[in-house]
């Protein structure tokens, strides 16, 4: 993999990752919009399916691309990937063109013939995502049963003998009590944790000012991740925390458009997998020239990939450290690109817009989801104390 302009003399990586490389390092691919979940934060909105959505033909094709690209691997998600009925096809013909897969799942039809195929295969990797260590602070958010099967899932997994597979873990304000409960199930199944940042993108926009972590919460957050932060994985979730001092073990830089993008169930190639809106729109694989075309030189990308100013957050001592934030987050708060970012440690992001952009697309469910969000106050009012892992707390009366 390559530099897609010349480059000064090395210097950190970050910096040469800022223009971009010739293929993502990270490509995150929805296959589906289907879910038979409702997860009350879900970024795409995922629920029914989109008539719309590339045939097996188109996918394969596509991952015939990825693998002259030499693209390392796609994170496969939705919706649920694996109510895609050429799902699992999908997945074995990516593995033989030396594609590899990281797939995020509800656990739901991880059986244990299944996870047998999965410990069989090289180069596939599986999230199983769970968002509460218990069931009582995890099924408000993703519903009834869905503690249940996830563990299941992973017991699944380990009997078949896959190791390192990953517990994903959403980190929301009823949860960040229980990062050492999360590390010990994920011990217990010889998974590896990974933690992951809640984006008010898709229904999470809707639930950001209830569930995204309050700022005392972020220091626990921050000083766990700083003690443990070598046996978690974090992606690029967390660099916004690196403005505490002491940078967080991964790449540190919004990637968008960059080193990752995103790819929807339609082709449609956005900059960011957090960011699925019209104003991150790079193009559509099904167009001339495919992904190829459209990474390498489409109008979004390569603004993307010129020198930033930092803006608003550039005369700020911690700059380097957190380099303003999340895009996504800053774009679904109201807030401008190039000033902090709404979590911002340092206190410099100012209220959230009067108006925020609204998802391109809804997926939702438009019925009754068999195992839908189980009614709850959590919505309508916080807990009592910001450590609380119940969102039940305080409301019993």
């Amino acid at each position: 993999m390559t530099l897609l302009q010349e480059r000064p003399a090395p210097g950190r990586l970050v910096e040469q990752f800022e223009r971009g490389l010739d293929a993502p390092i990270c490509l995150t691919w929805e296959l589906t919009y289907a879910c038979n979940l409702a997860c009350v934060h879900c970024l795409s909105s995922s629920g029914r399916r989109d008539p719309r959505e590339l045939s097996t033909e188109e996918c394969t094709a596509l991952i015939d691309e990825l693998e002259r690209m030499q693209v390392f691997y796609v994170n496969i998600g939705g919706g649920e990937p694996t109510v895609r009925p050429d799902f699992w096809e999908l997945l074995d013909y990516a593995v033989a063109h030396h594609v590899g897969v990281k797939f995020s799942t509800n656990g739901f039809r991880i059986t244990p013939e299944r996870a047998a195929k999965l410990a069989a295969t090289d180069y596939v990797d599986v999230q199983v995502s769970l968002d509460g260590a218990t069931p009582e602070v995890n099924d408000p958010v993703r519903g009834e049963g869905t503690y249940d099967a996830a563990l299941r899932a992973m017991a699944n997994l380990q009997a078949a003998g896959m190791r390192d597979f990953k517990l994903s873990v959403v980190c929301t304000r009823h949860n960040i009590g229980q990062l050492d409960e999360f590390k010990a199930i994920a011990d217990r199944y010889g998974a590896q944790l990974r933690l992951t940042r809640l984006r008010p993108s898709g229904r999470g926009a809707d639930v950001w000012e209830d569930l995204h972590p309050l700022p005392e919460q972020q220091r626990e957050l921050y000083d766990w991740l700083v003690t443990h932060g070598e046996d978690v994985l974090t992606g690029d979730s967390f660099f916004h925390l690196s403005a505490y001092g002491e940078a967080l073990p991964g790449l540190n830089l919004c990637g968008a458009g960059r080193v990752v993008c995103l790819i929807d169930p339609v082709g449609d190639v956005y900059a960011c997998p957090f960011a699925i809106h019209d104003q991150f729109l790079a193009g559509n694989v099904r167009s001339p020239g495919g992904f190829d075309e459209v990474w390498k030189h489409s109008e979004l990308f390569t603004d993307l990939r010129r020198p930033q100013t930092g803006g608003a957050c550039a005369q700020c001592s911690a700059y380097d450290a957190c380099r303003g934030g999340c895009m996504a987050a800053k774009f679904f708060t109201g807030l401008p690109l190039d000033g902090p970012d709404p979590e911002c440690v340092k206190g410099n992001a100012g209220p959230t817009g009067a108006t925020r952009p609204a998802p391109s697309g809804d997926h939702s469910h438009t019925g009754p989801v068999r195992h839908a969000p189980v009614p709850l106050t959590l919505l309508t009012r916080r807990p009592d104390k910001a450590c609380d892992e119940s969102p039940l707390a305080g409301l019993e009366g």
